[in-house]
């Protein structure tokens, strides 16, 4: 089934495979994105009045809110970029720099339509590579004036053994000499509101700056690879790849803006505050939707979808512009992980921090075994440590195992062949003292 046609039902069971809980803002994400495929099939001038339901994700750090977006972007094959909102603040309000984030969107879009039509040409590419290999390979063609046709004939029987020999591979070791392609060094310029300056001139820099030939001896095996690469660029489109690739983002792209919550203004301050409430005004017209200018087109933003997020420990949503708030209808709170979720997160997903680690080890020919009541004991330190210090939610569960696993991980490559159980006992050995120790689990966890 193609991705933008998965059912609400479908994508948070993907999502369930990687992602613990919050069913809640599965749900969301999941009715959102089914919505722009219901919107793909309306009448055209309905298309467009129906705009994406933005999203806010309130709930605390690491508990999953970047990875919901992060997934939900790569299981439906949209183009996605996640950016903090906080990096505007550096450069106060110039709206111009808040427009970068579309213009990195396109950026990742055309990677996906590229990709796309690498493809489409890899075959007829392939083919070209083995002409210009056999061209390198065997002496130059006769003159077409040459009265000899025997030495016609001979030179394509050659040819034609070569071409044997070479699909069945026993010239991958002779050399052959290739013209490489290099770019000059592109000078880079910055600073507040050059960015749009920097990309006009960068594009006009490429096409007068000479490019470097260089003459190189590569073995067949590795001269195919480079011509291959070079007759794939020969045969792509590349005005027909910027264009799929801007509607390609207009229309299915998703924008994560992080950490939202900082840059809401602190009534009666002044400073930093001030370019926080200008951050907001300079996303507002990117949200509402607007026409950003980028290298390869015009890009319009009224259909892509934004998901924003943030703890909102010290301010809440409705702190936002009023403007800024209407944009986001969907609102989902994201709950704090327990204990029985730590122990679903150590176990549960594909890629689990326990199955990494075993991985690693087995690297070094040691095979790591976690039994249940060690699952059970790293998840109760983790939350205990998460209650009595800052709760940074799952990735206390990166500091407690490396910290666990410490020992082992310096030992390993001296312990070959070994087999290591991790028990309860395990557990509490190596980390009872640091979490009894509130200042030192502090530091350490």
């Amino acid at each position: 089934m193609p991705h933008q046609e998965l059912t609400p039902r479908e994508i948070v069971k993907m999502l369930d495979a990687d992602i613990v809980g919050q069913n809640e803002a599965k749900r969301a994400v999941a009715i959102a994105v089914r919505n722009r495929w219901r919107r793909k099939h309306l009448p055209e001038e309905l298309q467009q009045e129906v705009s994406p339901k933005n999203i806010l994700m309130i709930g605390p750090t690491g508990v999953g809110k970047t990875e919901i977006a992060r997934r939900l972007a790569k299981l439906t094959g949209a183009p996605f970029i996640k950016i903090e909102a906080t990096k505007f603040t550096e450069v106060g309000y110039y709206g111009r720099d808040v427009e970068s984030m579309v213009r990195e969107l396109v950026d990742n879009a055309i990677g996906i339509v590229r990709e796309t039509e690498k493809t489409k040409v890899e075959a007829e590419a392939k083919q070209r590579a083995e002409s210009r290999l056999l061209d390198q390979l065997i002496s130059p063609r006769p003159p077409h004036t040459a009265t000899e046709p025997e030495e016609k004939e001979k030179h394509e029987r050659s040819r034609e053994r070569m071409k044997e020999m070479l699909a069945a591979g026993q010239l991958e070791d002779r050399k052959v000499e290739l013209t490489i392609e290099q770019k000059g060094t592109p000078v880079m310029l910055g600073g507040m509101g050059l960015e749009q300056m920097d990309m006009d001139l960068q594009g006009m820099l490429e096409k007068i700056m000479p490019k470097n030939s260089a003459r190189r001896e590569l073995t067949v095996a590795d001269a195919r690879k480079v011509i291959i690469e070079q007759e794939i660029e020969a045969l792509l489109d590349k005005e027909r790849i910027h264009d799929a690739a801007i509607k390609l983002a207009e229309n299915l792209g998703m924008i994560f803006l992080d950490e939202i919550d900082k840059i809401v203004a602190n009534e009666g301050k002044g400073g930093n505050d001030v370019s926080r409430q200008g951050v907001q005004r300079d996303l507002l017209p990117i949200v509402e939707g607007t026409t950003v200018q980028t290298k390869y087109g015009y890009v319009n933003t009224d259909h892509v979808m934004f998901i924003a997020a943030g703890a909102f420990h010290k301010v809440s949503p409705s702190d936002l512009m009023p403007e800024l708030q209407g944009r986001f209808p969907i609102r989902v709170e994201l709950s704090d992980l327990t204990k029985e979720d730590f122990v679903r997160i150590l176990t549960e997903p594909k890629s689990s921090l326990t199955r990494q680690y075993v991985e690693l080890m087995k690297t070094e020919q040691i095979a790591v075994n976690f039994t249940e009541d060690a699952l059970e004991e790293i998840a109760s330190y983790a939350f205990q440590v998460n209650q009595t210090t800052q709760n940074i939610g799952a990735r206390r569960l990166y500091t407690i195992m490396e910290r666990l696993l410490e020992e082992l991980s310096f030992e390993a490559p001296d312990m070959k062949y070994a087999t290591v159980e991790v028990n309860a006992g395990y557990v509490k050995q190596r980390l009872e003292d640091v979490s009894k120790d509130e200042d030192l689990s502090r530091f350490i966890l």
